[in-house]
């Protein structure tokens, strides 16, 4: 027993993974039991499917190929069950390690950062009929038309380094492809499945406060909460306003959704009564020019707020901040940070396999959708607290080829070991040796996870 532990001591400070020592830091063995991924009696520990998940996501392995060059991968039926699990709270796992994270970086942020939550909608197309959860018309503003898709709504963390994934969920309209008593499975009323599937209905607005809720009841703490025109309505912003949160937004010209109290009351006639100021500031942003000014008014629901009138010379853009004291430059460079999200989004599509699930069981999408948003927060706190920030996509790359290198080197070391031990005199003359072998190979698998074959 002593040579194992100095076996290890010694394996500890040479063979080091960032993937593990990340999950270790945040408690992950404690956040599963409070997200209900407790083992059965028969089966494996759900802590190493998730590692094996992690790995096939940073490797860009597909499944079956990380099962076949993989000595300790499971069976495919293990990674199927695992994933459209029922009782798994898949929200709670992302939400408290997300929660983890935040705490963890929270020693680095400079006074005067400002920390920001945002809400925002992104659509992956999908063409399989059967696919729970699809909508046959979503408009795709990449596209410029409706396609068949997944909508997925997104509260996420961002500030001035880093942007990290806290909740989502998935909305389905009208022209759904399947309603949800015609889904898979059946689902008892109390698991956590059904709590995910009976939301599908719920209004993007609705979607977004509750998880607004939730994040700031699990102790997430920001500065402001950032929302486009689609959300930018008098009703959503008060109920933020009422969770504590204060909102910087961008307005939709409709004057049917935005009056205020005054002689002028819509956003064309209140821009237009400011002839005298509205070219008091200028800015640019990338190629283009413009000119802002910034004025508080009086809101017959919010009271008052302070609008940011910006004209590019073609379109107006008017911003909204329930906060009056910061200045109209500060809530256009605040509101700039929305953009982050799409950053997000595009790496989270090319590098996390998000909008690639290969399911069309909802409980099954809801999971892989997860662990892409999981391992996505994991490689951006390795990045936030490395002292050389990479792009994600530099860093996704060496993360890549470090466990690769690892798993292959150890695996090699380990067959090297084990053709010594065969010739019988080195044996007899080290009896330790065989135990020697099996000590690293148990370790190597621990901190692992996996082993590769060369």
């Amino acid at each position: 027993m002593e040579l194992a532990n100095y076996i290890e001591t010694a394996m500890k400070s040479i063979l080091k993974n960032p993937i593990y020592e990340v999950l270790s830091e945040i408690k992950i063995t404690k956040i599963l039991k409070q997200s209900n991924f407790v083992k059965r009696e028969v089966g494996y520990p759900p802590f190493q499917i998730i590692l094996h998940f992690l790995y096939m996501l940073i490797m860009q392995k597909r499944q079956s190929t990380f099962i076949k060059n993989s000595d300790k991968a499971y069976g495919k039926d293990v990674y199927y069950r695992f994933i459209k699990e029922k009782r798994y709270n898949w929200r709670k796992l992302l939400l408290l390690s997300a929660t983890e994270i935040l705490k963890k970086i929270k020693p680095l942020h400079k006074n005067g950062e400002y920390r920001l939550l945002i809400i925002d909608d992104t659509v992956e197309p999908k063409r399989g009929k059967f696919i729970e959860g699809t909508c046959k018309y979503i408009w795709s503003n990449k596209e410029h038309r409706s396609i068949n898709a997944l909508n997925i709504v997104s509260l996420n963390y961002a500030d001035s380094h880093s942007t990290f994934q806290l909740d989502f969920s998935i909305k389905m309209n009208d022209s759904k492809r399947k309603s949800t008593s015609e889904f898979t499975a059946k689902l008892h009323h109390r698991s956590n499945a059904y709590q995910r599937k009976s939301e599908i209905i719920k209004g993007k607005n609705m979607l977004a406060l509750e998880m607004l809720e939730r994040a700031l009841d699990n102790g997430i703490d920001a500065d402001y909460l950032l929302v486009d025109s689609w959300y930018a309505k008098p009703n959503f912003i008060k109920e933020a306003n009422t969770l504590g949160m204060p909102v910087i937004a961008r307005l939709p010209n409709n004057k049917l959704i935005w009056n205020f109290k005054g002689k002028y009351k819509t956003l064309n006639a209140i821009y237009d009564s400011f002839k005298n100021i509205r070219h008091k500031y200028s800015g640019k942003h990338g190629k283009i020019s413009y000119k802002y000014f910034d004025s508080v008014l009086e809101h017959a629901v919010l009271g008052k707020v302070k609008l940011v009138f910006l004209h590019t010379g073609k379109d107006l853009l008017v911003f909204i901040s329930t906060d009056i004291s910061i200045s109209g430059k500060e809530i256009l460079e605040t509101y700039k940070k929305r953009w982050n999200i799409e950053q997000g989004y595009k790496d989270l599509r090319l590098l996390f396999g998000l909008g690639k699930e290969e399911n069309r069981i909802y409980e099954a999408l809801i999971g892989k959708i997860t662990l892409s948003m999981f391992t996505y927060n994991i490689v951006s706190y390795i990045n936030r607290i490395k002292h050389e920030p990479q792009t994600l996509g530099e860093l996704f790359r060496d993360l890549e080829c470090e466990l690769e290198t690892l798993a292959i080197s150890m695996q090699l070391f380990i067959q090297i070991l084990t053709k010594i031990s065969e010739i019988q005199n080195v044996v007899k003359d080290n009896k330790d040796l065989l135990q020697i072998i099996a000590v690293i190979s148990a370790f190597t698998q621990k901190e692992l996870g996996f082993m590769c074959e060369s």
